[in-house]
């Protein structure tokens, strides 16, 4: 019997003449997500392809034009999507320690009605996904988080946020790897050096991984 097919639709896009957008769906979900990762890597086996890139539910493809088509690999991509991804192996699990005394924490417990110690359980009750890595070196996108706590991005951007910020805006939490601008919620910092330049690779998180956040004092 033929393994069964997946339902997820897929939406082609080009981005510009060597490159194109594969768009799986739009939640914030880890299934897509799953999805995403595996079809970058299937794709990456492919000579007319040369870099594939997965993010939230979608993957960014640039390919040769000496060797495929836009045409013929929106169809190539079309029929892996629509395979059902092997079992995925859970990704390496990172425990972070955070001192919860972020300057927005006050703030962000007026907004969602809970006390400062609901939002330390909340924060580091689930096992977060790392959906991608970008934005500063880095930088892992975390969720999702618990809906009690979901807060819109501050309506001032910091234009200093200090390295180790524990941060948290929508669904996702995130921790600031350098010091850079920033519009999330701080609520605490870590220790943890997510951006190690001398190393190989030079970024703690990897897309797929799992993070755990723990409370430990001041």
């Amino acid at each position: 019997m033929p393994a069964p097919r997946s339902t997820t639709r897929v939406r082609i896009r080009p981005l510009g003449d060597t490159a194109l957008l594969a768009e799986l769906g739009t939640r914030l979900d880890t299934a897509l997500n799953t999805r995403a990762i595996a079809l970058a890597a299937a794709l990456k086996k492919r000579r007319d392809v040369n870099q594939a890139i997965a993010a939230y539910a979608s993957v960014t493809v640039h390919f040769d034009p000496e060797h495929t088509t836009f045409e013929a690999l929106g169809a190539a991509v079309k029929r892996l999507a629509a395979k059902r991804p092997p079992m995925a192996e859970p990704g390496r699990l990172h425990r972070i320690p955070v001192v919860y005394d972020g300057p927005d924490l006050e703030v962000v417990a007026a907004a969602v009605r809970l006390s400062r110690q609901q939002i330390v359980e909340i924060h580091s009750r689930p096992i977060y996904r790392v959906f991608l890595v970008g934005f500063v070196p880095g930088w892992g996108y975390l969720g999702p988080l618990p809906e009690e706590l979901a807060v819109p991005r501050r309506a001032e951007p910091r234009t200093l946020v200090p390295a180790g910020s524990v941060a948290i805006a929508g669904r996702q939490t995130g921790i600031y790897p350098l010091p850079s601008p920033g519009g999330w919620h701080l609520i605490g910092r870590t220790s943890v050096k997510l951006f190690l330049p001398d190393s190989d690779p030079p970024c703690l998180f990897r897309s797929g991984d799992r993070v755990k956040f723990f409370a430990v004092p001041a």
